[in-house]
């Protein structure tokens, strides 16, 4: 009985051995496949629920996680910024009557745009009573002695009553060489404080002033942007020259306006070089020269410039034979008047340098 109970006690752990050892191989194996289990969740139809975020190395660059499909503005090999090119062509244009007054209410239709001659198409067309980036550039020099500098600042303050609420300023004064007197403000009686001082001395550098003050104006806030120059329009201490100053008007669409404080007449050969030399500057750019007599005329004239500003029409169109090659395109807009109305007349400027306008 001994015998056999001990044979009985022997096939037991024999098989108990067996079944642990069993146990102990089959135990990795089911480790093992734990982690692939997240991947069965992972069906076109079923949502994704949110793993918790595991330590992972960052990414070249420096960002970490996944990287997200898009538009890349900065990458590893060109960290400049992207620069789109338009070649959309902008145009401020003044409409008159026979009599000099200025007409609004019209619509797109009424306009016509050649570019050489080839009639385009308006993409773009406001009659809005916009703000404007307004850089005033106030001749000091001592050529501007006597009342003539009194006249224009009283002018000045005719003129800021009349304009936009919302129009900012740049205030550019100049002798021997420009100075940014004021830069982008809405504040008119700072304006005003700042000329109340001024002295008369020294020369004029006229084409440098003028070379600033557009620089200054197309950096501004509103896209309707323009000069007012107050001079005799003489030039004796400018590094700048005419021919440089004009090149610089035709790459911009910023109008100047001239207010020529001369002498009276055409005696003086130096306020005949004055005037043409302001004529041209203005014809240039779309705007206009003006020559007041008396100080009656200077209020009315600075008044009319702030409503023209005000009543202007802003058109916009891209060439349907634009090239990017730098050459200069000559530019004619043409106005229909409406029936019963008699001849309108178009100013703005002449043309544009085919060059594509980073934005």
């Amino acid at each position: 009985m001994k015998a056999r109970r001990s044979v009985s006690s022997t096939r037991v752990a024999l098989v108990s051995f067996l079944l642990v050892a069993a146990a102990a191989l089959a135990a990795p194996a089911t480790c093992a496949a734990q982690p692939q289990q997240p991947q069965a969740s992972a069906t076109p139809d079923a949502p994704q629920a949110k793993a918790a975020p595991s330590p992972q190395p960052a990414a070249a660059g420096g960002v970490d996680g996944p990287v997200v499909p898009g538009p890349q503005v900065f990458a590893p090999d060109n960290d400049r910024p992207v620069i789109v090119h338009t070649d959309l062509i902008t145009l401020t244009v003044t409409v008159t009557d026979t009599y000099g007054r200025f007409v609004t209410g019209l619509g797109k239709q009424a306009f016509t745009v050649f570019d050489d001659k080839t009639q385009q198409e308006i993409s773009f067309f406001s009659d809005e009573d916009a703000p404007v980036s307004l850089g005033i550039i106030f001749d000091v020099s001592g050529s501007m002695g006597g009342d003539k500098i009194q006249r224009a600042r009283e002018a000045l303050a005719k003129f800021i009553d009349t304009s936009h609420t919302r129009d900012e300023y740049f205030l550019i004064g100049f002798n021997n060489r420009p100075q940014l007197l004021l830069d982008r403000t809405r504040d008119s009686d700072a304006l005003m404080q700042k000329l109340t001082f001024v002295q008369t001395k020294g020369q004029t550098a006229l084409y440098d002033a003028c070379y600033l003050g557009v620089e200054r104006v197309t950096r501004g806030t509103h896209q309707k942007r323009a000069v007012l120059l107050i001079s005799d329009g003489q030039d004796n201490s400018s590094r700048y020259t005419l021919s440089e100053l004009r090149r610089l008007l035709k790459e911009t669409d910023v109008i100047i306006y001239a207010i020529g404080i001369v002498s009276g007449g055409y005696g003086d050969a130096l306020d005949t070089t004055g005037r043409a030399i302001l004529e041209e500057l203005a014809g240039l750019s779309g705007g206009k020269a003006f020559f007041p007599s008396t100080g009656a005329e200077m209020n009315d004239m600075f008044e009319r410039i702030a409503l023209e500003l005000r009543t202007q029409y802003s058109i916009g169109y891209r060439p349907s034979n634009f090239a990017n090659d730098g050459k200069w395109h000559k530019i004619k807009v043409k106005v229909q008047p409406p029936r019963g109305f008699p001849r309108l007349f178009v100013r703005g400027r002449e043309g544009y340098y085919a060059t594509a306008t980073p934005r």
